[in-house]
């Protein structure tokens, strides 16, 4: 390849598509026609000598090769970007897609006030929400397939955290929660003092986001010599939430997440025989977009967000603050 004959808008199309992985979507974006998109990945593919994309029944996969090099292209492109556009990003004239990636709880409670500011501001902005499966989201950053990650990240904070300004990517702490006790509101345990010896001869459904089951609670448990029985893992909230409304099991749940299930009303909240550390709910996102106005105008968006998600978090058999 010989890079002085390089189209440079050439990395602006694969970044395009590398993002949407469509080629009429990718077109869109850049308003460009789709044949005209389509020629252009010719164009590079002959550029570079080898394939890039797989056409799919609906979509374009990536090959390993397209897979190594969008990251650093994406940055170089960002980087260029800051460099030549240098104002402040105007939400109501720009248009401009965030990528966010969290769990269906946190995203319950962050989308409502989120999509509130959006409608205040006239905002151009598109929000797309990844699916989150991971308590370490740290390679969907660095590999620029986000530009955000919310969720309960203990492992990965702290490993930022211990790396200080070194890190590459970025935290902030939204808002903490609570572990708590949750069953129906009929439930025989509902008005008996929910001590360790009925928590662990109770049945258990457990969230788990990675499908094992065996989470916080068990660890904490092992501790003290005791265990429980889990008879359901499933991997959302709202399952549940669901569940645990129509059954004798219990659940475990941050506190702040009740309401992402649906059924508050049909729940009742205990405090944990056991100590739990806090959920502390964090947003990250890579130093490399650390700059760029859009970057930071939803930032601020997510922040503020989150502080109007704050509901009044009243354990039922707990004391009232003073």
């Amino acid at each position: 390849m010989n890079f002085l004959n390089l189209d440079l808008n050439l990395l602006r199309v694969f970044d395009a598509v590398m993002a949407e992985r469509n080629l009429t979507r990718a077109a869109q974006r850049l308003a460009m026609t789709q044949p005209a998109v389509s020629h252009a990945l010719k164009r590079l593919r002959e550029a570079l000598g080898e394939e890039l994309f797989v056409r799919q029944a609906f979509g374009m996969k990536p090959t390993s090769r397209a897979e190594g090099l969008w990251p650093e292209v994406r940055l170089i492109l960002q980087r260029l970007q800051t460099l030549l556009v240098p104002g402040e990003f105007q939400p109501e004239s720009e248009e401009y897609t965030f990528r966010i990636a969290m769990a269906d709880a946190t995203a319950a409670l962050l989308l409502p006030p989120l999509v509130a500011q959006l409608e205040e501001a006239r905002a151009l902005a598109n929000v797309h929400v990844l699916p989150l499966t991971t308590r370490d989201p740290r390679a969907l950053l660095e590999q620029g397939e986000v530009d955000f990650a919310v969720g309960y990240f203990p492992s990965a904070v702290a490993a930022l955290q211990s790396q200080g300004n070194q890190a590459a990517i970025r935290q902030h702490r939204l808002y903490d929660s609570e572990y708590v006790c949750v069953m129906r509101r009929d439930h025989p345990l509902a008005d008996l003092p929910l001590d360790l010896d009925a928590f662990c001869a109770a049945h258990h459904l457990l969230v788990s986001f990675s499908g094992r089951a065996h989470g916080f609670v068990d660890q904490a448990l092992n501790a003290l010599n005791r265990s429980r029985r889990i008879v359901l893992t499933v991997n959302q909230f709202f399952t549940a939430g669901r569940v645990v409304s129509q059954s004798d099991l219990l659940t475990v749940l941050p506190t702040r997440f009740i309401e992402a299930t649906g059924f508050r009303d049909k729940l009742l909240e205990r405090p944990l025989p056991v100590q739990l550390s806090k959920v502390n709910v964090d947003m990250l996102w890579h130093l490399r977009s650390e700059a760029r106005s859009a970057q930071r105008w939803m930032r601020a968006c997510l922040i503020a967000a989150a502080g109007r998600a704050q509901l009044p978090a009243v354990v039922v058999g707990s004391s009232p603050p003073g």
